[in-house]
């Protein structure tokens, strides 16, 4: 039987079309039309006024700090489960990420553990929507205006997420977001900032492009970055956007065929839940074991792979890797991130391999939950 792998791009659209032209007008680096396009594009989706693209999400996680201001010495509030990009484009400013407890089932910053964080050397604080599932944003919002801190979201997973009706990337000073292989739509790699504020966005082009002046060629008055995308990017992203709303579409579809197929093994698992107030995209669909450690998780990971279906863990705290790592006061982490699973969740999927992966986890559920 085929592999099933647990990420896969769709490349369905103009994609070829629009790179062959990029090759036919030797527009292949950092200036073109299809970056102003797709910059206009995203803008347009998100409903913000501006989107500065960028060569990935972690550097438009960077420059975002950077154009906010923050500097060595500053502290940043994030939650201790996410990709370690949001904790290291911190630390390349100088400052230090400040560690905040999660959410049961989103795995989302917890609110409630934000003030007892907060210090004098607080500059904002940057809620992941981890994989798809927007933070409780307006809790966060009310928090930051009452101690004066910054918002930044990093929405790298979470492309088309509502909060409340309103997108992600439209809820904060600024958000970020990531053109990975696997994410909802891709560049390849790339990343893009969106903001409304004019101010910040002229500070965000300057600091990408090296520092130039736009107005005085290789004149730079600060020391900036090359944090451009290139042409072809933007090509495939412009290509990809066109079908942007398709893909939440079919990645909804996917997480409806989970909730069924999986609906008899809820004694076992605990499944995604959507709160209220969100509109979730399902970059990932989600699994937690109900019981057991992550040496049960890796077991039941390990029997669908000899199955042939690639998973992944969710993603290890930050308070126990090597960089970042500290006596743990993250309860809810602790727990819910060593009994995480990431099911293949791509829209190459078909209802039939959903319906095979639930009978895989099914076997590998009878199988490592009995090891001791």
């Amino acid at each position: 039987m085929k592999r099933i792998s647990v990420a896969a791009p769709k490349l369905s659209g103009k994609e070829r079309e629009y790179v062959l032209d990029c090759l036919d007008s030797t527009w292949i680096s950092s200036n073109g039309k299809y970056i102003t396009a797709f910059e206009e594009s995203f803008a347009q989706f998100c409903g913000v006024k501006h989107a500065i693209a960028t060569n990935n999400g972690t550097t438009a996680l960077h420059l975002a700090l950077v154009a906010l201001g923050v500097q060595p010495g500053d502290e940043v509030l994030i939650p201790t489960v996410t990709y370690i990009a949001t904790a290291n484009a911190v630390r390349y400013c100088g400052a230090t990420p400040v560690l905040v407890d999660v959410c049961p089932g989103s795995m989302n910053i917890d609110p409630a553990d934000l003030a007892r964080h907060i210090t004098t050397k607080t500059k904002g604080i940057i809620p992941v929507h981890l994989y798809g599932h927007p933070a409780e944003m307006a809790s966060i919002i009310e928090c930051a205006k009452t101690h004066n801190l910054f918002v930044l979201e990093d929405a790298a997973e979470a492309h088309g997420a509502e909060f409340m009706g309103k997108k992600v990337g439209t809820l904060g000073e600024c958000s970020t977001f990531s053109f990975f292989g696997n994410k909802i739509i891709t560049t390849g790699e790339g990343g893009m900032v969106t903001t409304n504020d004019d101010e910040l966005a002229t500070k965000l082009r300057l600091y990408r492009g090296q520092g130039m002046d736009p107005k005085r060629r290789y004149w730079f008055p600060v020391i900036g970055y090359n944090y451009r995308m290139t042409n072809i990017q933007a090509a495939i992203g412009l290509a990809q956007m066109e079908n942007i709303d398709q893909a939440i579409a079919e990645r909804k579809f996917i997480a409806e065929w989970y909730n069924q197929a999986l609906s008899t093994l809820t004694d076992q698992l605990i499944l995604p839940t959507e709160a209220t107030w969100a509109q979730p995209v399902y970059w990932m669909y989600t699994i937690f074991l109900r019981e057991g450690d992550e040496s049960k998780r890796d077991a039941v990971m390990h029997a669908l792979d000899e199955m042939g279906i690639e998973t992944r863990p969710v993603f290890y705290p930050m308070h126990i890797l090597p960089p970042y790592e500290q006596e743990s006061t993250f309860p809810v982490a602790d727990v819910w991130a060593q009994r995480g699973i990431n099911l293949p969740t791509h829209q190459m999927l078909l209802k039939e391999d959903v319906g095979r992966i639930a009978d895989a986890l099914s076997t590998a559920l009878s199988t490592a939950l009995r090891l001791p």
